[in-house]
């Protein structure tokens, strides 16, 4: 599918919502002019808002799927398995030796990983074929010491969406943390 055949459907998507939202906020503006109390003017107001909310999650939706088609996307997640040798501070990404995104963590974040949260560190588009992902952990290790360490993984990337999730786990007979990358 080319990008042009995949672009047709979206954009007749979109200029369908805009005409919808158009006649929504004409039939409401006309509403509001017949509207004889305050009351029934907040409903309306109300009923427009509502409407302009479910508009943008569309939207939101719309570009997405724009953005990064399902052919072409690969997104990155982090995710911590108790963290007790290795306090995380940032992680450097970088696929096929380009660096695609480089985050610093908070406390708070840290602290919702712990409960098992999961971060998504990147959506992007790949052509197919043979990709590297490297990332650079940053962080303090066992003792308070500064800790750097690396993973690689060369992955395969065919049609349809991509998941890689970079793990941090404890082990506890070696007392240090691992670090892996792992497909979905």
């Amino acid at each position: 599918m080319t990008p042009q055949s995949h672009l047709h459907p979206l954009l007749g998507k979109l200029l369908l919502t805009g005409g919808l939202l158009l006649y929504v906020l004409s039939a409401s503006a006309q509403d509001l002019a017949s509207a004889d109390t305050p009351a029934a003017l907040r409903d309306d107001i109300q009923d427009i808002k509502q409407q302009t909310l479910e508009l943008n999650r569309d939207l939101f939706i719309l570009e997405e799927e724009l953005l990064y088609p399902s052919d072409t996307q690969v997104s990155v997640f982090l995710s911590l398995d108790v963290g007790e040798f290795f306090k995380l501070d940032a992680v450097k990404l970088s696929i096929d030796g380009e660096v695609v995104t480089h985050y610093l963590y908070t406390d708070r974040q840290l602290s919702a990983l712990r409960r098992g949260g999961v971060h998504r560190l990147f959506l992007g588009n790949l052509k197919s074929g043979e990709h590297e992902l490297v990332a650079v952990f940053t962080g303090f290790g066992p003792k308070g010491r500064d800790y750097r360490r690396a993973t690689e993984l060369v992955f395969d990337k065919q049609s349809g969406a991509k998941h890689l999730e970079l793990k941090i786990v404890d082990s506890t007979a070696t007392r240090q943390p691992e670090f892996a990358v792992r497909e979905w």
